[in-house]
Order: C-alpha cells, then structure tokens, then sequence
C-alpha cells in the first residue's frame, strides 16, 4: 500500500474502533443488565442502570481522550520520558537525534520531539501523537545502550511510519475508548479500595459493597473485550509498520537486528511500569506487557524476523542468547566496530539546477522515502554547515534563525522588517537576524533552506503559547512588509503557521477527510492556477500546465483558466476545503499539481518548494528533493 492507502486503511480502523466500541459497550451493559435484573425484576430500573452504564462509558471515554488532548508529549510523560535537549552531548542521544533528523529530512516531516524512557532497561519506542507537527518518539534507555545504528534507525523509521500512516491519532483514540469500557471496572475497584463503609454506622455497607465486587467482575467483561479490540488493530498495523520501515532504511538487516535483540536479551521489550504500559501497550514497538494469543498486540517475535530474514532459525536465536548472556551488546561500541557514521557522501546539485518528474512517481513518493531519498537526505546533513545547525537547536537562536531566512535583500525593505522585529521582539533579536541573514546568504545552499527550519521546528515548538503566537504574528507582518510576498516567504510561513498551530491543538487538527474532488472545485482551480503561474514565464505555458492538471483531477469539469489577482496568498482559501479532502481524492491532487508544476519538462528548487509547502500544508509529507 501506498500513503494513501494507509490513510484510508486508517479510517477505516477508526470506523470500525466505533463498532466494536458499540458492541463491546453492548455486551457490558447486557452483564449490568442481567444482574439488575436477577435481583430487582423492574422494567425501570433496567432501564435505568442501562442508561446510567452507557454514561459512565461514554463519559470515561471523552475524559480519557481529553486528557490527552496535549498530543504526543501527554503520552511520553504518562510514561515517565524525558526530553532529550536539542544541544545534548551524551553521544547516545546525539547519535538518537541525528538519526531522527536524517528520517525526517527524507521523509519531509517536521522534526519530532524526543523522549527517552531512562528507567527501562528494555529495548522498546513508541510514537505518539495527532499530527506529525505534534509527533513525539520515545525509546528506553535500553534502546539506546543495545542497538546500534542501523537497528536504532530501523526502529525510529518503524515508528515514522506510524506517524505518517495515520496510525498515532487512531492509538490515542484507542487509549480513551479502552478507559471508557474499563470505567465500570474501575468504578468498583476504588470503591473496594477506599470506601470504608464496613461499620455498623452505615446499614448499606453490604449492599454497596456487593455492588462494587459485581462492577469488578463486569469491569473484567470489559477487560476482555478491551484487549481483544486492541490486539486486533494493533497486529496488523505492526506488521505494515515493520514493512515501511524495511522500505525507509532500505536495508532489512537494522530492524531484523533490534527484533533478534529483543528476543535474545533477558529484558526484552517488557516495560517495568505495568499499569502504564498495559494503556499504551499497542503504540510499542515491541510486546511490552506479555499477552499472545487473542491479546497480543504484536505478532510474534520469530514471525516478525523471519518476515525480515527467512532463514533465521531457533538454533541461531540460541546461540545469539548465549552470547549476550556473557557480553550484553554495546550499541556504540558495535558503531566503531562495524564503522557506521552519521553522515553520507552524496553531493547536492547546483542551486539553478532542475529534474524531471511524474505526477504518479512523485504521489508514489509521499510519505515513502526511498534509497534515493536516504541519499540525498545524508547529502543535506552532511551539507548543512554545523554553525547553522547549532543555531537551529538553539532555544535563543531560533527565532532569529527564522526570521533571518525571511529577511530581503532590498536595503529598504529590510529596514522596514528590522524595524517590524525590533518593535515586536525587541533590538537584540533584530539584530541577531540580521547577522545570522549575512551568514545565510554566504553558507546555505538553497535546497537547505526549508530543511533547515525543520530542524528548527523542535526547539521552537518549546517557547510557552504566547511567544509562539507573537512570533507568528511578527513572521506574518515581516512577510507582508511590502506588498509584494515572495514565493519562498509564503511557503516558509506558511508551514511555520500550520506547524506550530497543529502542535499548539493537536486534537483540533486531528482528522482524516471525507469529501470528494467535485465538491472542490473551485479550490482546485485556484490551487492549479496558483501552481501553473509560478511554475512557468508567460501566460500561455501556464493556461496548457493549468489545464493539464485539472484534466488530471478533473477531467469532466471546464474552469476556465485565471491567473491569481493575489499571487501565491490566492492559496489561502484553498488549505481548509482541500485538507478535507478523502486520502484518496488527495493522492490525485498530489498527481495534478505535479502534471500542472512539470509541464515544461523540469521542475526547479523553487517549484519544488511549492509543491513540497502544498503538500506539508495538506499533510501529504514530500521528501526534501523530489525524485529524479
């Protein structure tokens, strides 16, 4: 399956999370129901705790998602995580985040938040969150220490691919169904736990205390059914995560290498925090709590290495035990050993360079990093001048950064925006940007441009909600400092925008979409007219590109050609209706765009960097180069 097809798979999961939510709630009342009815026989009162059963479920269930409406870092701190500093120098977690970086840079997502599990000796990660702008990844601390660099990147890609599938906001909806089915359970339990009625001042302590054991028993049909409907989402979920993961790092032998050392090292991927576990249990990489049968939420360990490496046998996983029982392995000391590095050897092209695409081959690569993207994603890292990273990562020298690569060359102009910045953020900052535009303009590459405000994305994202939103308004007001917006400006603000306002309300923004292209069209129009202007010289070439792509998406409709009065801030009407769209219905928007952006025969860096914004904007993630 491609992008799309994940996505749509996804919300087909989430429809049927809803009937098995309705059938297990069903089943839970059924047990109320016969129990209220062995001991009153009243119609009334059946109905009664009938409709007093569903409340308590479905309230239970929207606590429970509220509660975890702060999005992926909720969940890492409900796990005991710890955020990993941008500046860190422990070489495991700068060795973590480069790698990271590398996947996000080539599969064109932002940059997530990273936690790390220090108290678990096992090997296990886990991805959280409703959007990949408010994604968290989490590994244990056992991660870090027993895999090398391989197995550590095909872990994190096989918990990228959960963040660009969709599969994060259907787990954490599954967190508050599952809480909501326990809440019968639950409810008894504390009263068995708390209440003191047992006295002789309270007559009804029996009778409550007879209520509270049977809520505990039904609380266990809920339990039962909980984790069945867990284990049923999950398997088949893990199993398409471990193939993207095969399909990210281009390499079987990193994942198959974290999997074998899950199942030869005595800690395993077993978590010692039981009661958290049992809740996010189906988000891990790894079996973290022990069910199988029914209630496993992960296929078994030989199944999943032998999907990966067919020939592997019991026999080798025994004498692979042995052998860590005397040497436990040693993650960075294998590093030295088998000489991997973090940075590649590809060269990027030149600036004023461009390649040919197709509108299928560049669908095809959303959300998919292939080798080619790998490649060119090591070029970048080991492109992108160390300074500049370190001013990415700097919780001061961020926002400066930014507003830096917004900066113009016409003196003027620039005077003005210095003094837009000066007046909102204070003299320091503006000048700060200032000195940071000159070291821009000497050493970035401008293929760097937009992955280098990825990186950036993280540390910005840690500023308190006030300063995110004067920082947006002051970005916005640098932008239209003239009345001219540049190309480059809009995409970068605008994915700023959207980033850091889906990471401020994640569960706003959380949603798959349903509409069809022919209630869009005249967003379509506008899109490919917007696209079709900027990607040619006159208005001739850019008419056939427009057509071309509303033929591809279209094709049965006729909207005239008309370019946009506003420029490139025309899209602004577009975002809302096209993000709407079904994943399906988007997979044919990606195609035409690419049909309207290449129908001179190239595609050069700045076009690519609209149709990268397009499709970042409508969560269509693209790798930072598009395929050659």
């Amino acid at each position: 399956m491609n992008f799309f097809e994940h996505q749509a798979a996804a919300r087909r999961d989430s429809t049927r999370l809803i009937v098995l939510l309705v059938l297990a709630v069903a089943c839970i009342v059924g047990a109320v129901d016969a129990v209220m009815w062995a001991v009153t026989h009243s119609w009334r009162m059946l109905a009664f705790t009938s409709g007093v059963t569903v409340v308590t479920i479905v309230f239970g269930s929207l606590y429970r998602i509220a509660s975890l409406s702060g999005g992926g870092e909720a969940v890492a701190q409900q796990m005991g995580g710890s955020g990993v500093p941008p500046d860190t120098t422990d070489p495991a977690l700068r060795r973590l985040r480069n790698v990271v970086e590398e996947i996000s840079i080539a599969s064109g997502v932002p940059v997530p938040k990273l936690y790390v599990l220090e108290n678990e000796a096992a090997i296990n990660a886990f991805a959280a969150g409703f959007t990949p702008s408010d994604a968290v990844v989490a590994v244990t601390r056992g991660a870090l220490d027993r895999l090398n660099r391989d197995e550590l990147q095909g872990v994190i890609a096989h918990e990228f691919s959960h963040i660009l599938n969709g599969d994060m906001r259907l787990n954490i909806r599954l967190i508050g169904v599952l809480f909501g089915i326990l809440m019968v359970g639950l409810i008894g339990r504390k009263i068995l736990e708390y209440g003191r009625f047992g006295s002789g001042r309270n007559r009804n302590a029996g009778g409550l205390l007879i209520a509270a054991l049977i809520a505990l028993v039904i609380g266990y049909v809920g339990l039962f059914f909980g984790r069945m409907i867990k284990a049923g989402i999950s398997r088949t979920r893990e199993r398409l995560a471990d193939a993207s993961a095969v399909q990210f790092t281009r390499q079987t032998a990193g994942l198959a290498g974290a999997l074998k050392k899950i199942a030869g090292l005595e800690d395993g991927s077993r978590l010692q925090d039981r009661g958290n576990t049992e809740e996010v249990s189906h988000m891990l990489f790894g079996d973290g709590i022990g069910f199988s049968g029914l209630f496993a939420t992960h296929p078994p360990l030989m199944e999943r290495i032998r999907a990966l490496e067919p020939s592997f046998v019991d026999a080798r996983l025994a004498q692979l035990q042995a052998q860590w029982r005397a040497a436990p392995p040693d993650g960075l000391q294998e590093d030295l050993a088998l000489g991997l590095s973090d940075t590649g050897h590809a060269q990027l092209p030149h600036p004023a360079s461009s390649v040919q695409v197709a509108p299928l081959q560049v669908s095809a690569q959303v959300a998919t990093p292939a080798t080619d993207d790998y490649r060119r994603a090591n070029a970048i890292a080991a492109s992108m001048p160390e300074a500049l990273r370190d001013l990415a990562r700097g919780r001061d020298t961020v926002m400066p950064l930014l507003l830096a690569m917004l900066l113009a060359e016409d003196e003027p102009l620039q005077a003005a925006q210095q003094q837009i910045m000066q007046s909102a953020l204070g003299g320091d900052v503006a000048e700060q940007a200032l000195r940071i535009h000159q070291q821009l303009t000497v050493d970035l590459h401008p293929m760097l441009r937009l992955p280098l405000a990825s990186l950036a994305f993280p540390v910005l994202r840690l500023r308190p909600r006030p300063q995110l939103n004067g920082f947006l308004q002051t970005v916005q007001a640098v932008i239209h400092a003239d009345a001219q917006v540049s190309l480059f400006d809009y995409c970068l603000g605008k994915l700023l925008d959207v980033q850091v306002r889906e990471a401020l309300d994640p569960a706003r923004y959380a949603r798959f979409g349903r509409s069809k292209p022919g209630n869009v069209r005249n967003e379509f129009a506008t899109l490919l007219a917007v696209v079709a202007h900027y990607g040619n010289n006159d208005a001739t070439a850019a008419k056939r590109a427009y057509l071309a792509g509303l033929q591809r998406v279209l094709p049965r409709d006729h909207v005239p050609y008309a370019p946009p009065a506003q420029g490139v801030q025309a899209l602004e009407a577009v975002w809302a209706p096209l993000d709407a769209l079904d994943p399906l219905a988007k997979q044919v928007m990606v195609e035409a765009i690419t049909e309207a952006i290449s129908s001179d025969g190239c595609v050069n860096v700045a076009e690519a960097e609209l149709v990268r914004t397009i499709c970042g904007v409508l969560h269509c993630p693209l790798p930072v180069m598009l395929g050659e």
